[in-house]
């Protein structure tokens, strides 16, 4: 065994590394199989050749994400894990790709930030691409991320309206069952594109977008016959989309336009799985170059650290029958 020593000259920078009462040393001990011993404002690492550089790295990367975020950032459980899995996997995380792709609303100031390097390639995709297509598990910022750039898009001027839809699937659910008419009844099902978009902008200057056909939320079966210029169009859900509604999705692309698909191919609803149109939209348009395919993972999820857990859990329960 031998001994690494780490040391930070800023004091306010040392403390956020370690976390309150070394919480983020402790999670980096239990992840990498190592012993840190702080001392002053510097870290003692006691641990074999290889798993002393994986810590070193994982250190020296911490202060370069401390120094690009804003005063006073704090890791959560989510950084940590995903830095030091990053670290132990031999994957590059770079800071500045990260910080580069960081999302402003002109309006409110607010700032998203990819937190993986997976959302920094979304965010990166959404920018060049016409089409971008994610899949991956829930939680990983796929409607989100897309939400916020179209917003940021429509408040500089680079499109002209946001189109945000889903298919009115029903998951376990009956439609029939749910009072009001057609629109009232699958406003349910969009309630996830409005959520984005309430904690993007204030929630007035949402209604206001909306009344004024600015911002559009409508189930996917609207879209029919419609030619999209100058939209950014976010299509959620896609999962429970058939392959003749997801081509007609993608021919209403017009000019000057974005489009971005997510959905979860774990998660289908159909009665026939396997036809998913976001299924066969994977293989038949894998080699068209304008279209940017981005998946998503486990470690990409961000909520609560307990949905990873969960995630996994099913996948091995899946692969066991």
């Amino acid at each position: 065994m031998t001994d690494e020593m780490f040391e930070v000259e800023d004091v306010s920078i040392y403390k956020r590394i370690c976390g309150s009462q070394d919480k983020n040393i402790k999670n980096i001990e239990q992840i990498l199989d190592v012993k840190i011993i702080p001392r002053g404002t510097t870290l003692k690492v006691d641990a074999d050749q290889e798993k002393k550089e994986q810590t070193m790295s994982l250190l020296h990367l911490m202060g370069d994400y401390l120094h690009m975020k804003e005063p006073g950032y704090e890791f959560d459980e989510f950084d940590i894990k995903y830095l030091a899995n990053s670290i132990a996997r031999g994957k590059k995380v770079d800071t500045n790709e990260i910080n580069r792709l960081k999302i402003v609303v002109p309006e409110t100031g607010k700032s998203i930030m990819p937190r993986t390097m997976n959302q920094a390639e979304y965010i990166s995709s959404i920018q060049q691409s016409p089409v971008t297509i994610a899949i991956g598990p829930a939680g990983t910022g796929k409607t989100y991320l897309a939400v916020a750039v179209a917003v940021k898009y429509l408040i500089t001027g680079r499109v002209e309206r946001i189109i945000l839809t889903r298919p009115a699937v029903e998951a376990g659910e009956n439609l029939g069952y749910l009072p009001g008419d057609f629109i009232q009844k699958v406003n349910p099902y969009l309630r996830p594109l409005y959520d984005a978009l309430f904690d993007l902008l204030p929630f007035e200057r949402v209604s206001r977008l909306i009344e004024k056909g600015t911002i559009e939320i409508a189930p996917l079966a609207y879209m029919r016959g419609r030619t999209l210029n100058k939209a950014f169009v976010i299509l959620d859900e896609a999962q429970n989309t058939t392959s003749s509604q997801m081509k007609m999705f993608l021919t209403r692309l017009g000019n000057n336009s974005r489009m971005v698909i997510s959905g979860d191919i774990t998660q289908v609803d159909l009665q026939k799985p396997g036809h998913s149109g976001l299924l066969q939209a994977r293989k038949i348009l894998k080699n068209v170059k304008e279209i940017t395919f981005i998946e998503f993972k486990k470690e990409d999820i961000c909520r609560h650290p307990i949905v990873e857990k969960i995630i996994a859990a099913y996948e091995q329960h899946a692969g066991s029958d």
